[in-house]
């Protein structure tokens, strides 16, 4: 019988596939028609605001969706290109590096875009306060950093395939279920410390979560609009 442990929790379930449609509207949006801009703008408004809520959760959140469960070094990246590390419940190191890498180009996107004046259909909420210069400074960083989202986007697809292909792992059904399921041949590949812990993911933590989640939200909207 396989056991079943709890890696991913609600709220970082939630943020990914919210992310997921986000990411996709925004993309849709932004290639319709002039007059979709507005929409684009609201779509990077939702992203941001999840990205700022799941930089917070990387810090109080429950075991696996904390950065300092799965945050590299050169030796755990080294070891598992040979092949010399155990299996990870989680995010393995270099997974973690390319979810570190998806987060720093979406955040640049979303902080950019504050500042974007294309000075015909859209201006950034806060590019009235920057001169005109910088705000096209940031126009240009935010239309080329398009090429690194795309990039990353397809490596992340591309590494899902892989690992059901050829490793056999299923990498989306847990961030659906929240649930990964180990074979007790397997467990050996494990680290024990990895095997003996769920994550927390009671009632208490998804409250604190969608207390958070509104705060950011609340936050962003006042910075934005005022």
């Amino acid at each position: 019988m396989k056991k079943i442990i709890r890696v991913w929790d609600l709220p970082i379930r939630l943020f990914h596939w919210l992310l997921v449609a986000c990411i996709i509207g925004s993309l849709v949006s932004i290639h319709l028609f002039d007059s979709a801009v507005e929409l684009h703008a609201y779509f990077g408004y939702c992203i941001l605001t999840l990205l700022v809520f799941r930089v917070i959760w990387g810090f109080v959140g429950s075991r696996h969706a904390r950065f300092a469960s799965f945050v590299p070094n050169r030796q755990s990246i080294l070891n598992y290109l040979q092949g010399k590390s155990p299996r990870f419940l989680g995010h393995n190191p270099i997974g973690a590096l390319s979810v570190f890498a998806l987060l720093f180009v979406l955040c640049v996107q979303g902080v950019t875009g504050l500042f974007v004046d294309d000075e015909i259909a859209f201006q950034g909420p806060l590019a009235k306060y920057v001169p005109s210069w910088l705000s096209s400074f940031f126009s240009e960083i935010h239309e080329g950093n398009q090429v690194m989202i795309y990039t990353l986007i397809i490596i992340h697809i591309a590494a899902i395939w892989y690992y059901k292909r050829f490793k056999g792992e299923n990498l989306i059904k847990p961030m659906i279920t929240g649930d990964k399921e180990i074979d007790p041949s397997e467990e050996a590949n494990y680290l024990p410390s990895d095997l003996g812990h769920n994550s927390k993911d009671g009632v208490l933590q998804r409250v604190l979560a969608l207390l958070l989640f509104v705060l950011v939200a609340v936050a962003i909207s006042y910075f934005i609009t005022r």
